[in-house]
């Protein structure tokens, strides 16, 4: 490979993603779209608070990094549980055929959708293709999918995996967005053989766009008619949920607006998140496994794992309910949604604890829900474990504790307006409180358990 080639594929992953992690837009380049109907529908979506994404693929049989280990540029972190004895290109092979061996007999959509009303959540981001380019729909524009008779689910009544998902949630009244991903390693108009790279793959594609025009076109093409089949045939799509934010940069556009334009004459109402391209399709920014240090005051959700990574992995480690709901409960905070990655196991089911964690977040969501669901910030945002919310002329505290801390029959809140009335949220009304120079102490009600501190205490401030 020339010296210049290499240089090429360095500038071109660079930018956009470390390790699998996207950066993420800033708000100052921000555009807020101009249709009253989509100003509308980015209120509705800042008043959902809490959402579901699953990444779920044949990747999920191995337990690696989604399909990040197909890209030799990315080999370094990509393939760190690559540990059977195989060579660059048989591992590709191998990868690709992974479609003849999915086969999730035990998959539950309902099952899902049940869960995820039971813990709280308001959306869902669901995979219908990663970077791998294998659908979890029945598609028209390649055999690479799970109604294809190479993949032997196909014939199982739950094989158009994502009509089956999208249907189910909808029945529970969840919102439905579509994650998508805009490169295709599968497609010979992306990765195309023969080229000037040889047999090395990047995130990119294996040529040169302006070289080969004809070639990117009916890549741009192959694109747009996998989002209109999405957008046309599977219902009501809230969001259109954009990844691999490489393309659609420089000489990858794949003139992204003439197809949504063209999709929202039949969704008016549609969303997108054309991750960190900026411009009027990225209707909110998507910070990854991170939480800004400071409120942004434009639509923003943090996709973050419930677990170590986005995909399954059979020895994952999940994080306490205690970590979720502190995560949680900053990000809304600072005017954010929480979008929790919960990875299906390859037979279709949920892990165990992920069941868990999602029971327990919904039992604490209903009794604290109020001051999390339809707020927008209020100063001072999360100043010293206490996270703030409003909504109307209502503010909320939340005193979040540590798994070892001790708490107090009094909590300090760090609030200095005029305060009327403090209540516990799930408890007692109307409690005794004090103000300081610095904020307000509120006393408990006597019959409060200290010996183990909650995960947050709710106030309710008038």
């Amino acid at each position: 490979m020339s010296e210049e080639l290499k240089q090429e594929l360095e500038q071109e992953e660079q930018p956009v993603v470390v390790q699998g992690v996207h950066n993420y837009s800033s708000e100052d380049h921000y555009v807020r779209p101009e249709e009253p109907e989509l100003q509308e529908r980015l209120e509705w979506f800042q008043d959902q608070k809490l959402g579901l994404m699953m990444h779920w693929g044949t990747y999920s049989q191995i337990g690696i990094v989604e399909s990040w280990a197909l890209s030799d540029v990315d080999v370094e972190w990509s393939r760190n549980e690559v540990d059977w004895d195989v060579t660059d290109e048989d591992l590709k092979r191998q990868y690709f055929e992974l479609n003849k061996s999915f086969n999730p007999l035990r998959f539950q959509p309902d099952k899902w959708a049940e869960l995820a009303a039971e813990g709280g959540f308001k959306y869902l981001i669901f995979t219908t293709k990663h970077h791998d380019g294998f659908c979890m729909w029945d598609t028209h524009t390649t055999d690479y999918r799970v109604t294809h008779k190479d993949c032997p689910f196909h014939g199982h009544k739950y094989a158009d995996v994502t009509r089956e998902v999208f249907d189910a949630f909808r029945a529970k009244g969840i919102a439905i967005a579509a994650y998508f991903s805009k490169a295709d390693w599968h497609t010979p108009t992306y990765w195309a053989p023969g080229m000037e790279r040889g047999t090395t793959t990047s995130r990119g594609p294996s040529y040169d766009p302006e070289k080969y025009p004809w070639l990117w076109n009916d890549f741009i093409q192959f694109t747009h008619d996998q989002i209109e089949e999405l957008l046309t045939r599977y219902g009501r799509i809230d969001i259109l949920w954009l990844d691999a934010g490489w393309v659609g940069k420089g000489k990858q556009d794949i003139l992204l607006g003439d197809i949504v334009d063209r999709m929202r004459q039949h969704q008016p109402w549609l969303l997108v998140a054309d991750r960190t391209i900026g411009g009027k399709y990225e209707n909110y920014v998507t910070p990854e496994q991170t939480i800004p240090e400071r409120p942004v005051m434009v639509p923003w959700e943090s996709c973050i794992t419930m677990g170590r990574a986005f995909s399954y992995r059979f020895d994952d480690e999940y994080k306490s309910t205690r970590e979720l709901i502190h995560m949680l409960l900053e990000i809304v905070a600072k005017g954010g949604n929480l979008a929790l990655n919960v990875t299906p196991q390859p037979d279709g089911r949920l892990p165990v604890q992920a069941i868990t964690r999602m029971k327990e977040i919904g039992a604490w969501m209903n009794v604290h829900g109020e001051g999390i669901y339809g707020t927008r910030v209020c100063a001072p945002y999360v100043t010293d474990n206490v996270a703030f919310t409003h909504k109307d002329d209502t503010v909320y505290a939340f005193r979040m504790y540590g798994e070892h801390e001790q708490a107090t029959a009094t909590v300090h809140l760090p609030y200095t307006e005029n305060v009327k009335q403090i209540d516990l949220l799930g408890g007692a009304d109307n409690l005794s409180f004090e103000k300081t120079e610095n904020g307000i102490v509120v006393t408990l009600p006597a019959d409060t358990d200290v010996a183990a501190p909650p995960i947050a205490h709710g106030f309710r401030i008038r």
